[in-house]
């Protein structure tokens, strides 16, 4: 979402990183830039004005630190005044509670519930807590039904909504549900609207009366640019929002509501939807978004993405093989499989520093990940003893594994050519104390 954004700022910001030091005139001529980007990203005037007068008087006002080139110092200052416009801080959520309640609220097509299960997945996995969900939506068909779905394909617990039943005799009822089975939470998945309307908003409010919130989030399309902002100051007067829930970041969106809607309403966001996958949840953290967009990187959540899916003891195993030129296609197969799980090679780009220029140079070539599908498909299509030793590889085994991978023998060998150059390239870096296990493998 903040690809277009982020090229621009950079871009920008580049012309000022050549000067010697910073003047009125060259941090002008890239705050107008910046201005003009901001814009376009459809971040909410008041809120570009407010950023750029702020990075203005900090950037001109600021004592050139020693060894720190002047572009330097000017880019921690945008650095700093995005952290501050997108909140400061992660911001957690309320669980303390037993049972906690939280109520999701927004727009119909928003997504709030799919979100709700997103959030008891996630609280359920960082919290160890027991979620249970209540589909409140008795006017969208299928919201019910979706939300019973979701709960019995990730085996979470589902109030069981009967046809008939008015969202405020199923919110009462579900107080001695939760507490005859025992939830920690409870995740209310209220209706929506296609625009916020009086019947719409009342119903929330009694609905808020009878079993009291810790947590009111508004689920909000990132799509909406700064409509959704406008919708986050409906709901909050209202209801008293606690927090937001952002969704299709991972889509085309200009990046506009982000950067506005947490300086123009106050309320916090919480989380980022990154993907339709019941998993795809992120805690927004302002620092590492504005460490994006600037691309310096934000290694602290690759590191908490790898964590989530790579098992300590098979990393020390992995790294011990390396150390020893032992490491085998069955290993290398894992290590795709891993990072299909983060997310596949161009996701895990953003979060390294000064990858920008290289994920647009990735844009106008073969995408890697559809390489590392191919090697997928050549290393699968191999017997466990080829697997394990490649050196047995000869040219009737080869053309064997290309028609049962789908490639041809040209690729087979390519890859077993790169595959022992990487494998002691790795050696090499593991003994020189280069690693712990990393990957530095070229594609096709």
């Amino acid at each position: 979402m903040f690809d277009n954004i982020s090229e621009k700022i950079l871009a920008s910001l580049k012309k000022v990183r050549g000067q010697h030091k910073i003047s009125a005139a060259n941090v002008e001529e890239a705050l107008k830039e910046i201005r003009m980007s901001l814009l376009e990203a459809d971040v909410n005037f008041k809120v570009v004005k407010s950023f750029i007068d702020r990075v203005k008087v900090k950037a001109l006002g600021a004592e050139v630190l020693q060894g720190v080139h002047p572009g330097q110092q000017l880019v921690k200052v945008v650095h700093d005044e995005l952290v501050t416009t997108l909140g400061g801080g992660a911001v957690d959520i309320d669980v303390r509670e037993k049972p906690s309640v939280i109520m999701m609220v927004g727009l119909q097509g928003a997504g709030k519930t799919t979100s709700a299960a997103k959030l008891a997945l996630f609280i359920r996995q960082k919290f160890g807590k027991k979620p249970g969900l209540v589909p409140a939506d008795i006017y969208r068909p299928a919201a019910i039904e979706q939300l019973q779905t979701l709960g019995a394909q990730n085996n979470m617990a589902v109030y069981p909504t009967q046809v008939g039943q008015k969202p405020e005799q199923i919110v009462e009822a579900a107080k001695k549900w939760a507490h005859d089975n025992l939830i920690d939470v409870v995740i209310i998945d209220t209706a929506g609207r296609l625009q916020i309307d009086e019947e719409l908003m009342s119903e929330l409010q009694r609905l808020k009366e009878i079993w009291t919130p810790q947590e009111v989030l508004l689920v909000a399309d990132a799509m909406l640019g700064q409509q959704s902002v406008s919708v986050a100051e409906g709901f909050h007067s209202r209801l008293g929002l606690s927090g937001l829930v952002l969704t299709k970041v991972d889509g085309d969106a200009r990046g506009g509501a982000a950067l506005s809607i947490r300086e123009v309403t106050g309320v916090p966001i919480k989380f980022l939807g990154v993907g339709e996958k019941v998993a795809q949840l992120e805690v927004f953290h302002p620092d590492r978004l504005a460490s994006r967009i600037l691309d310096m990187g934000d290694v602290l959540s690759l590191v908490e993405k790898a964590q989530e899916v790579m098992d300590e003891k098979g990393a020390r195993e992995s790294a011990r093989k390396m150390m020893k030129n032992e490491f085998t296609m069955d290993d290398f197969l894992a290590q795709i499989r891993m990072m299909k799980k983060m997310g596949g090679i161009e996701s895990l780009l953003k979060f390294l520093p000064g990858m920008g220029d290289v994920k647009k140079q990735l844009s106008q070539m073969t995408p890697p990940d559809q390489e590392m599908k191919k090697i997928e498909a050549i290393i699968s299509s191999m017997t466990a003893q080829e697997r394990r030793d490649h050196r047995v590889l000869n040219a009737s085994r080869r053309e064997r594994i290309a028609k049962g991978s789908g490639t041809q023998v040209q690729d087979i060998n390519r890859f077993v050519k790169q595959f022992e150059q990487s494998k002691k390239m790795m050696s090499m870096m593991m003994k020189m104390g280069g690693g712990r296990g990393g990957m530095p493998f070229k594609p096709f």
